[in-house]
């Protein structure tokens, strides 16, 4: 059974930065970050692949978000940075079926998640 666990949300100010983690079991397969803020749906913020030499943004946080991965610690992260009210969301980290290319943004093609960790980003 996968387990994906994240963390390193918090509560931080309009313009500060928190880097969150997903501490992964099972082989290295390409991952994705989702958020979902209160009363809006879930949506992709970024995806990397097994070796991270591919990478993919979400418009909203490119050149503010970066999403990278340690395999020898099987822990993937998302550093954010330049945060904004509107980044305030759980965060969800998310195994990539292996069916669906890296990258893929949509929820369905992902089987395996986390239970999500809260970031606030206060004005």
């Amino acid at each position: 059974q996968v387990q994906l666990v994240e963390s390193g949300g918090g509560l931080v100010q309009a313009g500060g930065s928190l880097r969150l983690s997903c501490a992964a079991s099972g082989p290295p397969v390409a991952m994705g970050w989702f958020r979902q803020a209160p009363g809006k749906e879930r949506e992709f913020a970024a995806a990397i692949n097994w070796s991270g030499s591919y990478t993919d943004y979400v418009d909203s946080v490119k050149g503010r978000f970066t999403i990278s991965r340690d395999n020898a610690k099987n822990t993937v992260y998302l550093q954010m940075r330049s945060l904004k009210p509107e980044d305030t969301a759980v965060y969800y980290c998310a195994r990539l079926r292996s069916t669906w290319r890296p990258g893929a943004r949509r929820a369905e093609a992902y089987e395996y998640w986390g239970q999500g960790t809260q970031v606030t980003v206060s004005s």
